[in-house]
């Protein structure tokens, strides 16, 4: 049976209907315009709107993951995640946050010093052999994405014999990897938009419950405004709502837990009706 609980610093979190993670971008940079942030009024401001939408969680980044996006340093991720985190914590105390990082030492930080609650590394531990150790000793759960490479090459790792069964052969390794050193509250991403073709994507998609049920972990799925929408119909992210909005309801009704979105009001809508219709899975 699927894991529809997670251990929030103590308190537990259900699991039991889909939930929507609103994101945070503090970039310049992210892909979605409408999603930067720069201030910790708009850090404020968005937070709240999360909230007031019904988001159940939030996921801040500070390191735009955008093909050909500026790399920049831990000191300087640190630098803009430190007072965004600080507002959340000091105002938004009852909302868990999840921290988008792929750095060890970053995420401790934010776990640390801020109380975040959940760890999203979109490498699955590739780009920093510390992140499985540090989020075992810390105890948090942890968002294990599918990539291939880093931000900058994976749109050329792209060859799959079956991409379905790869990526769970690659979730299964890392999982034990985890299980192993002390950690089980795991959410698994298979990674849309990350080195896979369009194709692909909708491919994993339409495959999504069948390959993952038997790791029996909640799955998160962020398709938000991604090219696997725009690109299918020559338009921009800015256009991208209505196609979220559809994935969104075909995510839910095949094993999505968690969406991670831009547009909180939509996907609450999106899960609300799915369970209405009793075809959550």
């Amino acid at each position: 049976m699927k894991r529809k609980t997670l251990n929030l610093g103590g308190r537990l979190f259900s699991l039991e209907k889909p939930v929507v993670m609103g994101i945070m971008n503090i970039t310049p940079d992210s892909f979605y315009s409408g999603s930067r942030l720069s201030g910790v009024d708009s850090v404020r401001s968005r937070a709240r709107e999360i909230v007031e939408e019904g988001g159940a969680l939030i996921d801040v980044g500070a390191y735009s993951s955008r093909p050909n996006a500026d790399h920049i340093s831990a000191r300087e991720e640190m630098e803009r995640l430190c007072p965004a985190l600080k507002v959340l914590r000091d105002e938004f105390s009852d909302v868990p946050v999840s921290v988008d990082t792929f750095r060890a030492d970053v995420a401790k930080m934010c776990v640390e010093e801020y109380g975040v609650a959940i760890v999203n590394d979109i490498s699955g531990g590739q780009l920093d052999g510390d992140m499985f150790r540090t989020v075992a000793a810390l105890q948090v759960p942890y968002i294990l994405m599918h990539m291939r490479g880093t931000p900058a090459t994976m749109q050329s790792l792209t060859d799959y014999e079956d991409i379905a069964v790869d990526i769970l052969d690659y979730f299964v390794e890392r999982v034990g990897e985890l299980r192993e050193l002390g950690l089980h509250d795991i959410i698994l991403d298979p990674g849309y938009g990350f080195s896979k073709t369009l194709e692909q994507n909708y491919e994993l998609l339409s495959r999504q419950e069948e390959a993952f049920s038997e790791l029996e972990l909640p799955i998160l799925v962020g398709i938000s405004r991604k090219s696997m929408i725009y690109k299918l119909f020559g338009t921009t992210p800015e256009e991208a709502l209505n196609g979220t909005t559809a994935l969104n309801m075909y995510s839910v009704m095949h094993g999505a837990d968690i969406l991670r979105v831009h547009d909180v009001r939509e996907a609450v809508e999106v899960c609300r009706i799915a369970d209405k219709l009793g075809i959550v899975k």
